[in-house]
């Protein structure tokens, strides 16, 4: 156990190397990383939101949003099914989550629920991707031509899980273009996202960002009567009002010509003629092929630009756009221009988001927490030190070596991973200082249990590595299964945070407390040749 080839040898001091070389970016000055290589100077330890302060949000699904746009879908699906199949109906009228009609000839029940029954399709199980064999629709009749059709419990927890998941994609593509680094984004229940992002001290801004449904649409606007005359009146069936951005009132058109979902990109910039701030867009090809013959048919006409429900501006068509290809304008501010341009490229999010929660971690706060984790470091670190080399002498001094090593490899591989560093992290890095002196304790218990039965201290030495091995394996490979499942079953980000750091020293433990101990005694005693075990 003492004997080490020069091919393994070197493999442990190239470890180490590397390490150093990776954790070293950690300690050093700004300037000093602007004259290092990126690839270097990126590898850095992410803190995270206790730690360099932030934003912390709860938002919520709008479910009777969600619900309510569903029932409307499906109520869409009915009109456009009957009418396929040429069956007469009337009294189309949708009550919560119930869309009912009656037939005009109830001798077309059967056939109408048949077709209608087609509309259905199955919920999805949530744990294992399979069928759960229930429908997301319940079609029924009654005996005088009344139908109805009635979303189902369970095909609305579906849509829940599905706008969730979708909303947390969505919520990550507008925040990774903010330009800020590892955001903490995860679902909280069946309707709510956590969302925490480190280092960001607007938090006005993110939920501007997050809280709109960003869904974009062209349609025309109605010019067969005036915005306040509908108001006061009556607005044609097929249109209706909206708020414009500027306070004005807009009568549009309910039919969208171009949707937002055609968008591949959206860029901000200046219009070259009056320099105000806009956001350039350009469609895929389907979306350019309808914009095209929209404006080829409407030369004259204004043209509604709508985002949420609401116009931003409603410019006149003068010429037909052929290149799939505009422009928005609306008084922007650069900052709004831009946000703008990524809520567009990001997408938009299938349901409202509400904002349940919301603080702000300042840095101040985040300082203290650091400072606070590096005092109990520092007290645990002088603390092992005078016990290792009051104990144990000079092995204390090796162990304090593979101890100093141990955290060095921690950083690094964090650095690495690009591992984010919580307060939490900071505790367990202090708990896998124990855990590395811990397993030398063992070895050094075990040479002098050897050496009191009468072996020689080469011969005590060699057995207490070989006796400890089992003992440190069991030990840590136990605490490593703990800590990979607290990893994966710990929903919030200080616990995961925490298991992280936990699960990287117990790796880097086993191999200094081990193998870099093992190789400084063996080089010790093939140098000393020790008669008296020296603990």
């Amino acid at each position: 156990m003492l004997h080490f080839s020069r091919l393994k040898t070197a493999a442990i001091l190239i470890t180490i190397a590397v390490g150093l070389l990776f954790a070293l970016p950690n300690v050093l000055s700004q300037n000093v990383l602007a004259h290092l290589p990126s690839w270097l100077a990126g590898s850095r330890v992410t803190l995270g939101l206790d730690l360099q302060g932030g934003s912390h949000i709860l938002l919520e699904v709008d479910g009777a949003a969600l619900r309510k746009e569903r029932t409307e879908q499906v109520r869409d699906d009915v009109r456009r099914v009957l009418r396929d199949q040429k069956i007469g109906y009337s009294n189309l009228a949708v009550r919560d989550t119930t869309v009912s009609l009656r037939l005009r000839d109830p001798n077309d029940t059967q056939k109408a629920v048949a077709e209608l029954r087609k509309l259905a399709t199955p919920v999805t199980n949530a744990l294992f991707g399979n069928s759960s064999g229930e429908l997301d629709l319940a079609v029924s009749s009654a005996s005088d031509g009344m139908v109805t059709v009635q979303l189902t419990e369970a095909g609305l927890s579906a849509r829940m899980r599905s706008a969730v998941d979708q909303s947390i994609e969505i919520i990550r593509r507008r925040i990774d273009q903010l330009g800020t680094v590892e955001p903490n984004i995860q679902r909280q229940g069946l309707d709510r996202i956590l969302v925490q992002v480190p280092g960001l001290q607007d938090p006005q801004r993110l939920k501007n960002l997050l809280g709109q449904t960003a869904k974009l649409s062209f349609r025309m606007v109605d010019q067969s009567m005036s915005p306040q005359q509908a108001l006061e009146g009556r607005p044609p069936p097929e249109s209706e009002v909206l708020q414009g951005q500027d306070g004005q009132p807009y009568l549009v058109e309910k039919q969208i010509r171009v949707s937002g979902e055609d968008l591949v990109d959206a860029q901000p910039g200046f219009d070259h003629n009056t320099r105000e701030p806009i956001v350039s867009f350009r469609f895929n090809n389907n979306g350019a092929r309808r914009f095209a013959a929209t404006t080829q048919d409407a030369v004259g006409r204004p043209f509604a630009i709508v985002l949420d429900n609401q116009v931003i501006s409603a410019p006149v068509i003068r010429e037909p756009i052929l290149g799939g290809s505009g422009q928005i304008s609306g008084s922007f501010t650069v900052q709004q221009a831009n946000d703008l341009a990524i809520l567009l490229r990001a997408g938009a999010l299938p349901a409202p988001l509400k904002v349940v929660e919301e603080r702000t971690v300042g840095p101040s706060l985040g300082a203290d927490s650091i400072q606070a984790g590096k005092t109990a470091a520092y007290v645990a670190g002088g603390l092992v030190t005078v016990f290792m080399l009051a104990v144990y002498g000079l092995f204390g001094l090796f162990a304090l070596v593979a101890l100093a090593v141990h955290i060095m490899l921690m950083f690094a591989l964090q650095s690495v991973l690009g591992a984010t560093l919580t307060l939490p992290g900071i505790a367990g890095v202090v708990l896998t200082i124990g855990m590395a002196v811990d397993s030398n304790v063992v070895i050094f218990e075990r040479m002098r249990d050897e050496a009191r039965e009468g072996r020689s201290a080469i011969s005590a030495i060699d057995k207490g590595f070989v006796n400890a091995l089992g003992t440190i394996l069991d030990a840590n490979i136990t605490s490593l299964a703990t800590a990979v499942i607290l990893f994966l079953m710990g929903g919030s980000g200080p616990v995961r945070g925490f298991a992280v750091t936990y699960i990287l020293g117990l790796l880097t433990t086993m191999f200094t407390a081990y193998t870099l101990t093992r190789l400084m005694i063996a080089y010790w005693v093939k140098w000393r040749r020790p008669a008296k075990l020296p603990i």
